[in-house]
């Protein structure tokens, strides 16, 4: 299998100076590019002369996660990408476990491996964790991260295990597979794309796990923090946007009813924790989904929905009422 690694970049030096040497020096076989979004500090420079061996694709433009990744990757063959963040240190032999996994499960078409907290290493990181599930309401966690509760990694995950979204701070995807699902939608710009890149690829039949013997460390935060009101604006909408275009039309009505209510109820509680930009920021959520609704409505799937997607029917419930902060304890659907 031809793989290529492929590392979007926007302004950011530092990160491919301090990351990217453990990618070239644990990624033998593998091909390495960056693709750059317009940075304009000296990442071209770092990647010239401290990464000769790298492969650089020039965007014209800052078209964010989504659509940094399709210009991209048109410029790049294989047959797997690996999307992989800028601010995550891999270790050694983290490709064989990936590799074997693609080898022996042809149904699996995404791969994403254990996803750590460089700056704990014991803990699971925000962004994936052990793999990514959704709600019945649409509300994304994984195992190992329940909203901001995470695990300490103790060996429970050392798994294979399908799940229903791969993080895209470290995602393996067969290229055709990619291209026949036309990529990211671009309309997320970044935040919860890879929710429903995995969404349109299980309506399709394809299959998503996790391999527990893969193991990275993930900063986090680079771009936007786990609480910056930007990145509170985009899961909100972006959800929203997810929810619309992946479910049966009848459900998806009522489920986007339901959420608006427990959005309000979100933007509520961030009132009263003196939080008011994230306030705010559901706000302006709710408005610009109602802008783009038709919009979005026209990329529903042609192909099947599947209609248990979900793990549990509302992770909210489950954390914020019995204060369940792990994964194992949860009382599955």
């Amino acid at each position: 299998m031809r793989l290529a690694i492929v590392i979007l970049n926007w302004n950011g030096a530092d990160l491919l100076k301090k990351y990217l040497p453990s990618v070239v020096a644990y990624s033998g076989g593998a091909e390495i590019y960056v693709i750059d979004n317009a940075s304009t500090d000296n990442s071209l420079s770092v990647l010239k002369e401290e990464f000769p061996n790298v492969g650089i694709v020039l965007n014209d433009s800052n078209y964010g996660f989504a659509g940094g990744y399709n210009t991209g990757l048109k410029s790049i063959e294989a047959d797997c990408y690996c999307l992989l963040n800028s601010d995550v240190a891999v270790t050694e032999n983290w490709l064989e476990p990936i590799l074997k996994g693609f080898a022996s499960m042809p149904e699996a078409t995404i791969l994403q491996p254990k996803i750590l907290d460089l700056k704990n290493k014991a803990y699971f990181e925000y962004a994936g964790a052990a793999g990514g599930f959704i709600d019945k309401l649409g509300y994304p966690f994984c195992r190992g991260r329940i909203f901001q509760a995470l695990e300490e990694d103790m060996g429970q995950y050392d798994d294979i295990h399908e799940i229903f979204w791969a993080t895209g701070a470290c995602m393996f995807i067969k290229s055709a597979v990619f291209w026949s699902l036309n990529g990211f939608d671009t309309d997320y710009f970044a935040h919860q794309e890879e929710v429903d890149l995995c969404w349109r690829a299980k309506n399709n039949g394809h299959k998503v796990f996790y391999i527990g013997k893969s193991k990275v460390y993930h900063l986090g935060g680079s771009t936007l923090s786990n609480m910056n009101p930007k990145k509170t604006f985009l899961n909100f909408r972006n959800s929203l946007y997810s929810i619309t275009k992946n479910l049966p039309r009848r459900k998806a009505f009522l489920i986007i009813f339901l959420r608006l209510i427990l959005d309000g109820i979100a933007a509520t509680r961030f009132l009263l924790q003196l939080k008011p930009r994230h306030f705010w920021a559901v706000f302006r959520a709710h408005l610009s989904f109602y802008a783009n609704f038709s919009k979005i409505y026209r990329k529903r799937e042609k192909a099947n929905f599947i209609l248990k997607y979900y793990l549990v029917t509302s992770i909210v419930w489950a954390h914020f009422v019995h204060q369940v902060k792990n994964f194992n304890i949860l009382v599955k659907d």
